[in-house]
């Protein structure tokens, strides 16, 4: 299940909010005024988009908006959750036979795993199903790869495009030597180009494309947990074991927190019995 993950935009926000007050605070004779330039933003974004279009071709192009909207979710993803839902696989498949379980898929909303229970319910043998299972991770992360390199790429050329700002700028300014009075400020406005190319790498892009990557881990570590909970639950390993198995891929304090919901199920049964 996807949700809002507020820490994108909020880091996005701080970071501005920084820029802005150590202009502000800076006390210049322009102030916030003097690092607003239309032109270097011009240059900057127009710069950047001909190159990406350049780079990329159109069906790419389009996965530009969807890979940004991906930066601004995140997937809920309770590990304690899904050991359990194998652990109960288990014991039903045990109790009455693989086919048992498609029934138990109508409260499951993951078609990774929904297909993995499928494979095993039609009895596919344990290495196809690892190869089938691993074989759509593989194309998931190519296709995040993919996604992923627009931002990685605008990352890239943002800074580079700031630098030829800076030089038209400073081209200009050379050719209008004849009043020294005007040296300053044309440096100045020169700059911006290279400030605002790096402000949207380092704070937009990179971020970004580091965060986009750090959800693809993520997926895939969560994964290659449902592949070792399908082919438990198909080989018939007693729930214990399969829950003990699957519970390597917690954490400490996951494991300790897991642990104590359990014994507190077992207390409140225990007391509820006397």
């Amino acid at each position: 299940m996807k949700k809002r993950d507020i820490l994108t935009p909020i880091g996005i926000t701080l970071g501005f909010m920084m820029i802005i007050l150590g202009i502000v605070s800076s006390g210049g004779s322009g102030g916030f005024v003097s690092f607003i330039q239309i032109s270097s933003v011009v240059i900057v974004l127009g710069g950047l988009s001909a190159a990406l279009l350049i780079n990329f071709n159109m069906d790419q192009m389009k996965l530009t908006g969807r890979v940004i909207k991906e930066a601004f979710n995140r997937n809920e993803h309770d590990l304690a959750d899904l050991i359990k839902l194998f652990e109960r696989l288990s014991e039903r498949a045990r109790r009455e036979g693989l086919l048992a379980l498609e029934n138990e898929l109508e409260n499951v909303e993951d078609p990774f795993i929904q297909k993995g229970v499928l494979l095993a319910v039609d009895g596919i043998e344990p290495e196809v199903i690892n190869d089938i299972m691993n074989a759509e991770i593989t194309a998931m992360e190519d296709r995040h790869q993919k996604g992923r390199t627009i931002i990685e790429k605008a990352g890239e050329y943002a800074p580079a495009w700031g630098m030829i700002g800076t030089l038209i700028g400073l081209v200009l300014m050379l050719n209008n030597l004849t009043d020294p009075a005007t040296l300053g400020p044309n440096m100045a406005v020169a700059l911006l180009t290279t400030f605002y190319g790096t402000v949207m790498s380092n704070l937009v892009f990179i971020p970004m494309a580091g965060k986009l990557e750090m959800k693809t881990e993520e997926e895939i570590f969560m994964k290659q947990i449902v592949i070792e909970g399908v082919i438990g639950v198909q080989s018939g390993q007693n729930p214990r074991i399969l829950k003990e198995k699957l519970s390597a891929f917690l954490s400490e304090d996951m494991k300790q927190k897991q642990e104590e919901i359990t014994a507190n199920a077992v207390e409140g049964a225990a007391n509820g019995a006397s």
